[in-house]
């Protein structure tokens, strides 16, 4: 086991200083384009600018054809453009995968200043963890790099949800996470082709009403994605990392879209990926605090400056807890304002 005391020092010679707080920043949608579209790498200043993570996906969705040009689209993207307040990211190929070592050799060694995370696909356990932070290390040390790059995981596996807790804790690197749905159903051998959002055989029924057995019953549909988003969760926030919902993939659904991101956001995620620009603005509502709960939270922290004791506001009992509650949505609110005037204005800052 390796020493507390070693836990924030590099792991190669010459590499930064590991952080020992995850910055937190506005972190409502990560967007995703394929680098090796020409089409989309022309969009990316206008893109850039409506969103708060841009992510130049090299994996999944990208031919294998097309994976070298997917590379090398990114390395032009991340020179190129001045991304201001955006944060730019990268998912490479898995670790198992023959394109894994290149994608870090020269996405780090090329870009690397320019570049906050890179999104890890399918990890397994701390072990894969393990090898991408020493790697990284090194890369960094050869690059000359002064800030470490950060990693986000995809829990996209049966054995990754199994180890989240040990991959959460395994390096100070680890920025976040996100669920992956259609690559865990696969895992789990779970009965849905959708990607994402839920499903209508999923369900709970009502019980026959006794004085008509045989008349209808009313049934509510479940979210097969809620034990898995709990765990995350609960891994991510013990040690300060960020979780994330993961792609909804029936673009044409824009209401069932809204649903599940508002199902993440209420359960503790701060984003969600957006795979079309039509869910960029689903993220953004969504994932910033409601107004009226914004400005109720203000007035319970206004009458509780200091969060002890207990108070009635509207007839509603305040104390600690609640407290505690409202800050996490003034503080949210506070951070997002910063870069949105329109919402600075409602929330009243």
């Amino acid at each position: 086991m390796r020493s507390p005391r070693e836990f924030y020092r590099p792991l190669a010679l010459g590499a930064p200083l590991p952080l020992d707080n995850i910055p937190v920043r506005p972190s409502r949608m990560i967007h995703f384009f394929d680098p090796s579209n020409a089409k989309m790498r022309d969009k990316v200043p206008a893109i850039a600018a409506q969103v708060d993570i841009l992510l130049g996906n090299l994996e999944d969705a990208v031919a294998i054809d097309n994976k070298e040009a997917a590379r090398e689209g990114f390395i032009d993207v991340a020179r190129s453009n001045d991304f201001g307040d955006t944060q730019l990211w990268t998912r490479v190929n898995s670790l198992d995968s023959p394109w894994f070592l290149d994608d870090m050799l020269r996405i780090v060694g090329e870009v690397g200043e320019r570049v906050d995370v890179i999104m890890l696909p399918k990890v397994q356990g701390d072990w894969d963890i393990f090898y991408a932070d020493q790697l990284l290390a090194q890369l960094e040390a050869k690059a000359g790099l002064e800030r470490p790059i950060l990693l986000h995981c995809i829990l996209e596996t049966a054995l990754g949800v199994a180890n989240v807790d040990a991959i959460a804790q395994a390096s100070p690197r680890i920025q976040g996470m996100s669920l992956g749905p259609a690559d865990l159903a696969a895992s789990r051998r779970m009965k849905t082709t959708r990607i994402g959002g839920g499903h209508p055989g999923y369900l709970v029924r009502n019980d026959p009403d006794e004085h008509n057995p045989e008349g209808p019953r009313a049934t509510y549909q479940q979210d097969l994605w809620h034990y898995t988003m709990a765990r995350m969760v609960d891994a991510c926030v013990s040690v300060g990392a960020l979780p994330f919902y993961g792609p909804f993939g029936a673009i044409d659904d824009p209401v069932g879209c809204e649903d599940q991101f508002r199902n993440a956001f209420l359960m503790g995620c701060v984003g969600a990926w957006s795979l079309h620009p039509s869910q960029i603005s689903i993220a953004q509502r969504v994932f910033s605090p409601p107004v009226e709960e914004v400005l109720w939270a203000r007035r319970v922290l206004e009458a509780l400056p200091d969060g002890s004791g207990a108070i009635m506001v509207d007839g509603k009992m305040q104390d600690d807890a609640s407290w505690k509650q409202c800050k996490v949505m003034v503080d949210l609110a506070r951070l997002i304002a910063e870069q949105d005037a329109d919402r600075k204005r409602a929330y009243g800052f």
